[in-house]
């Protein structure tokens, strides 16, 4: 069917734990099985379950989760995402992290680079009264107009190097009060990273964020053991922010050509309505140490 890795690896590792994520949370009714009396003490799918419904054996499908075989072939991985009823980007995922497992992928490139181009610190500057900023992969926030900073409160109480978007959802007392939908705010946020930790999983800028948050917080930690990586986040977001009070914007994210890693993303509301107004009220309340260093040149 399929060649063997003799010992497994890091990138097989990954594969199996992405199926057993996913298998444990498929549930028999979703992938068309009928379940019947008595208590299941295995939560989602069976491993003998999923193999039956993929067409392949028990024993090639405990390999495959147990990272010792690595060189799934396309039909095995279409079969598995059919029957875990697999979205187009969790089946783009499980591809690619196969690739990965069967080192058909190149070595991984470096980390993007941090440094935010001069005419993109000055895009952010005509955007306003609009908050914009842009961020990293790993979402560390990399620079920002008034707006961009004072829209996430307490934010700009970080240093400049510290400011990143998912520690601040997690770790910043304010971010709950900030949104009342803060887990489906966090949910988002988790798949995203999920995502990029997949296919760059050695990479440090998103090693040393999420081990940080596996120690700091038990929800990141329950979120990221879930293994999503659809996590959404809605087109508009509303803020109960303390300075200019209950706001809804549209958000829209833009990836940067020529900054590999980076996107810039922008937050409107309609001219003469109340939100547009508090967006005017906002971009005038950074704090002034904070509103001086509001484009840091980061480091390469």
């Amino acid at each position: 069917m399929a060649s063997q890795h003799p010992t497994g690896s890091s990138e097989g590792a990954e594969l199996g734990r992405f199926l057993r994520a996913r298998r444990t949370r498929t549930s028999p009714r979703q992938a068309g099985l009928t379940v019947g009396p008595g208590l299941r003490r295995t939560p989602g799918l069976r491993r003998e379950e999923l193999a039956t419904l993929a067409g392949i054996s028990v024993d090639y499908y405990v390999r495959m989760e147990r990272g010792k075989e690595t060189r799934p072939s396309p039909a095995v991985l279409d079969a598995l995402a059919r029957a875990l009823r697999l979205d187009d980007q969790e089946h783009q995922h499980l591809r690619e992290l196969a690739a990965r497992a069967a080192r058909y992928a190149p070595e991984p490139p470096p980390a993007p680079s941090r440094t935010v181009r001069p005419h993109l610190r000055l895009l952010l500057e005509t955007l306003r009264p609009y908050p914009a900023y842009v961020i990293s992969r790993s979402m560390d926030v990399l620079a920002w107009n008034p707006g961009g900073l004072a829209l996430y409160a307490g934010l700009e109480d970080w240093p400049a190097g510290h400011r990143n978007l998912a520690r601040y959802l997690f770790l910043h007392p304010a971010a709950r009060e900030l949104f009342t939908d803060w887990e489906r705010q966090v949910t988002g946020c988790v798949a995203r990273l999920r995502a990029v930790a997949g296919t760059a999983p050695d990479a440090p800028d998103l090693t040393n964020l999420v081990g940080e948050l596996l120690l700091k917080s038990a929800d990141f930690a329950r979120l990221w053991e879930r293994y999503e990586v659809t996590g959404r986040k809605p087109a508009q977001k509303t803020f109960h922010h303390p300075r200019v009070g209950t706001v809804t914007l549209t958000c829209q994210p833009m990836h940067l050509e020529g900054s590999p890693g980076q996107r810039v993303c922008v937050y409107t509301a309609e001219p003469g309505t109340p939100d547009h107004d508090a967006l005017l009220l906002l971009d005038t309340t950074v704090p002034a140490g904070a509103h001086g260093e509001r484009l840091p040149h980061a480091s390469a």
